[in-house]
């Protein structure tokens, strides 16, 4: 009876959450955890705090390349996927049209599709088209991924928009374009840096599509496929991976501060976290 009362209900609830976080990021936290280990090979006992593998980032070139690649690409498959995302979610949101269902399943898609498939797909089609690998191709890929993250989260900044805002400044003489400049973009602009954090962070952690697509300038997590090789570069890989997880965390908050502001506003939940 009284395991009955334990399992049972809201306790039986928040033990399968507190389980199903612990599965989940348990193995996560021990990633900054052997980064600080004094020993190179990563393993219980601790041998000791250490900043050396973190300082010996800063002394290796090709880590930094791959960062500044990574930053590029992603900076770029951000800004491409959110105004892709823009377009795709005000037509979603203002219009009625025949196959609007369809178009919207179609846009969302890659969230569904092996990704391993759509890099192998993408690779064909650059190589029968003559172009070389490189970071414009890991673009390409990356937009392809980052447009449904980006339309989830703008659907929820334009559904909560006011149109007789928008019918009042083109009643007051102001151009179609002129009004989705001064007023529309104002405000969903909460929304469009949130869906700016979500891309370029997805972009930041894809890996499948950036191996099959890149030339000879690799991203950061082709980089760190690359060390794994050598054991004695794990200890640095480790704290990279660290700096990686913090800036992720970091990015996801801001985004997730930015869709909050924009659903008091706006008094409509939705995007990645609603």
């Amino acid at each position: 009876m009284r395991a009955g009362r334990i399992f049972g209900g809201a306790n039986g609830l928040r033990l399968y959450a507190v389980l199903y976080v612990a599965f989940l990021y348990l193995p996560v936290l021990l990633l900054p955890l052997f980064s600080f280990n004094d020993s190179a090979i990563p393993n219980f006992p601790l041998t000791g705090f250490t900043w050396k593998w973190y300082a010996s980032m800063a002394e290796t070139p090709a880590l930094l390349d791959a960062a500044w690649n990574s930053a590029m690409v992603g900076t770029a498959a951000s800004v491409m996927a959110t105004l892709l995302g823009i377009c795709a979610a005000r037509a979603m949101t203002r219009y009625r049209f025949r196959g609007q269902k369809a178009m919207s399943g179609l846009i969302m898609a890659p969230l569904v599709l092996p990704e391993i498939i759509i890099a192998v797909a993408l690779l064909v089609v650059l190589l029968r088209l003559g172009l070389d690998l490189s970071l414009l191709s890991v673009v390409f890929g990356h937009v392809l991924i980052c447009v449904p993250y980006s339309v989830t989260v703008l659907i929820a900044g334009f559904e909560g928009f006011d149109r007789s805002l928008e019918e009042a400044s083109t009643d007051l003489g102001e151009t179609a374009f002129g009004t989705f400049r001064r007023v529309t973009l104002p405000m969903v602009a909460p929304a469009i840096v949130s869906s700016l954090l979500v891309s370029f962070t997805i972009s930041l952690d894809e890996f499948i599509l950036a191996f099959f697509l890149t030339g000879t300038d690799s991203t950061l997590p082709v980089y760190i496929w690359g060390q794994l090789r050598f054991a004695a570069r794990l200890p640095t890989v480790l704290a990279l991976g660290t700096v990686m997880l913090v800036a992720s965390f970091i990015l996801l908050t801001i985004a997730e501060i930015f869709r909050r502001r924009n659903a008091r506003r706006t008094q409509v939940e939705g995007g990645l976290f609603g």
